[in-house]
């Protein structure tokens, strides 16, 4: 079919979803979005609560440097981001460590000056990884056009392809040995603290290349997105508006009909019905599998690893106690120099510099750590009592590493907000409120868009690259590059 006679539909609206759906309502397609909440962006929104407007999980803008996939996506689109670069992507603390994490990576070389030759390497790398992404990167393979297009982009930079390849089976920790810098706690516990946030696992089990990569975001550069992180999928829902698209909020589809390996429509809460030539599935493998019948997949088609969730507060503050801040946004590792289960935390903090964020006298806080899911659904199946005290021995935890740093935090505090895991389940429909992705512990082991409909693509941060705005919306092009090659057979 004529790409212009096409019938797409969007589940969810997160930036996976809506950048798929933007770029082919651009191309001439009918496209609906179904979003079933009120607000767009999914676990990277931004929403109102007590006099103030919070980005609920995703907080840094990446990916919006020349050529990068952010920039890409605008130019395509026709968007000008209202972004400005942050001169500090985010400040790390661990007791009386503190680095400024800038593009020149200064603070890092005087603390550390023996890893000089191992972010030269990860420089290179990155570097290359970057060209590989532009226009968007056929990984997984699936058919003989991946292999040219990655032949042709591999020839154009050879002797760097032939550079990657042996650290595409290493993990991080191998290759951080390779330079001498395993023995070295605080450097190994920064690396990880990193890879934690970018990658959903440490050194120990991340792959070398997608590490390159994460490793990458400070000196790559990162955004102030003004307004909040989401700004990013509104202006996406106007595009995709613009070309004569549509985003539906408070449509929650409860069933995919299909028959055989042909999706041809979905149904939603309130009783309405849409016709569709594809699907674009903005889910987690999880979440889209009680919608269609059961059916194995490999371990290498669902990724590896588990899947974390977070434990999120969203604090009105007094922005007395950040004011000598030289970023908006913070990595703490608690002393007991431990990472997960609210031991280390990620906090932004709105700047006096955009009012609209907070009322005045406040600051928009949130902060996050990773926490395992199953616990948090045990809790609330045990009774409201369970649920509230772990929920409160969470906020102890986030509240005392924060402390640690900021002696006067507690006495900050104006309002208080808590998102779990069940929370997370709630909003963005993941189930177990997974966010973030699977693990990234295998370049041969990720997920692709394809399902097992012919008609139907998955669309988000569970597919390769993965998390992070240029990640999510690199696959999301790999989405619409097999949408679009499976319609030409079609055709």
């Amino acid at each position: 079919m004529k790409l212009q006679d096409l019938n797409i539909v969007v589940i969810g609206a997160g930036i996976g979803g809506l950048a798929a759906g933007a770029l082919l309502a651009h191309k001439g397609a009918a496209v609906t979005v179904l979003e079933a909440q009120d607000y767009p962006g999914g676990s990277a929104a931004t929403f109102s609560r007590n006099g103030c407007h919070f980005d609920a999980g995703a907080t840094i803008g990446c990916g919006f440097h020349a050529g990068a996939p952010m920039e890409t996506l605008a130019k395509e689109l026709g968007i000008t981001w209202p972004v400005e670069p942050e001169a500090v992507a985010w400040q790390y603390r661990h007791r009386a460590l503190l680095l400024d994490l800038q593009p020149n990576r200064l603070d890092i070389l005087e603390r550390f000056p023996h890893s000089a030759p191992f972010w030269a390497e990860q420089h290179a790398l990155a570097k290359l990884l970057w060209h590989f992404s532009e226009g968007g990167l056929s990984w997984p393979v699936k058919g003989a056009s991946d292999l040219l297009r990655l032949a042709r982009k591999g020839i154009a930079g050879f002797s760097g392809t032939l550079h990657l390849l042996p650290f595409a089976r290493k993990t991080a920790h191998e290759w951080l040995a390779s330079h001498g810098l395993d023995t070295d706690p605080d450097f190994v516990r920064f690396i990880d603290a990193q890879l934690l946030i970018s990658v959903q696992t440490t050194s120990q089990h991340a792959n070398a290349i997608n590490a390159a990569i994460a490793l990458d975001l400070p000196v790559a550069g990162a955004y102030h997105v003004k307004g909040g992180i989401g700004t990013v999928s509104r202006m996406l829902v106007d595009s995709i508006e613009e070309n004569g698209g549509a985003v539906l909020y408070r449509k929650q589809v409860i069933r995919i009909d299909s028959v055989r390996w042909q999706v041809f429509g979905v149904e939603t809460s309130d009783g309405s019905a849409l016709a569709a030539d594809y699907v674009l599935a903005n889910l987690t493998p999880d979440s889209l599998a009680p919608f269609i019948e059961a059916e194995d997949e490999p371990v290498a088609e669902r990724g590896e690893g588990l899947l974390w969730s977070a434990y999120t507060l969203y604090l009105g503050m007094d922005p007395a106690l950040f004011g000598a801040l030289s970023s908006r946004h913070l990595q703490i590792i608690g002393s007991s120099g431990e990472l997960a289960e609210g031991h280390s935390i990620f906090v932004s903090v709105s700047f006096p510099d955009e009012p609209d964020r907070a009322p005045a006298g406040l600051c928009a806080v949130t902060i996050s750590t990773h926490t395992r899911p199953e616990q948090w659904f045990e809790a609330k199946k045990r009774g409201e009592s369970v649920y509230s005290e772990l929920k409160s021995l969470y906020t102890e935890r986030v509240l005392h590493v924060l402390s640690e740093q900021f002696p006067d935090a507690r006495n900050a505090i104006r309002s208080i907000t808590a998102a779990t895991p069940v929370t997370w389940e709630r909003y963005t429909g993941r189930v177990h409120g997974c966010v973030g992705g699977y693990p990234q512990t295998s370049l041969f082991k990720v997920r692709g868009p394809l399902t097992r409909f012919d008609n139907m693509f998955l669309v988000g941060d569970s597919i390769f690259p993965g998390q992070s705005l240029p990640g999510v919306v690199t696959g999301a092009r790999r989405t619409v590059e097999l949408l679009l090659q499976r319609n030409a057979k079609v055709g």
